[in-house]
């Protein structure tokens, strides 16, 4: 691993342990040139994903950008951090065990939507308004009308 401060290629691990409920290895790491310390996390990467965006283009998948989405979603609201990571580390997994290397972007989202749906509907509103682009507030009203009568759902 090479050092993120010098640059030197040598570095030693100091401590190894599990991190995400077991599903990654969390490694505390100096660098023998210049002595920093640093934290490594190391994770099953089951298959490369790749995500077709609506306009048609691939793209890598960057698990970070769908932390960062949720974790906007979920700003200021009675979710402890720990919860967060879970959350999107089972979102991934999911992803990854589907058995699809190319996933539609609309297929993330949906994902997120019925993940945070079940664990908090303001997160789950706030990340549909940006995910469904509301405009206005009678786009709020119409899917707080559909989270009140599934029945009427798309």
């Amino acid at each position: 691993m090479r050092c993120p401060f010098c640059g030197h290629e040598d570095t030693a691990v100091k401590d190894s342990r599990p991190a995400e409920d077991g599903a990654a290895i969390r490694r505390r790491r100096f660098c023998t040139s210049c002595g920093q310390r640093f934290t490594t996390v190391e994770r099953v990467q089951l298959r490369e994903l790749t995500v077709i965006k609506s306009d048609g283009r691939r793209v890598p998948f960057e698990a970070e950008k769908l932390s960062r989405s949720i974790r906007v979603a979920m700003r200021k609201r009675p979710i402890e951090e720990d919860r967060i990571d879970r959350i999107v580390n089972g979102i991934v997994r999911q992803l990854e065990s589907s058995g699809d290397t190319e996933i539609p972007t609309s297929q993330i989202g949906e994902q997120v939507m019925q993940t945070l749906k079940a664990v908090d509907e303001v997160a789950y509103v706030r990340f549909a308004s940006v995910y469904r682009d509301f405009r206005e507030a009678k786009d709020f009203e119409a899917f707080l009308g559909q989270m009140e009568d599934p029945k009427s759902a798309p």
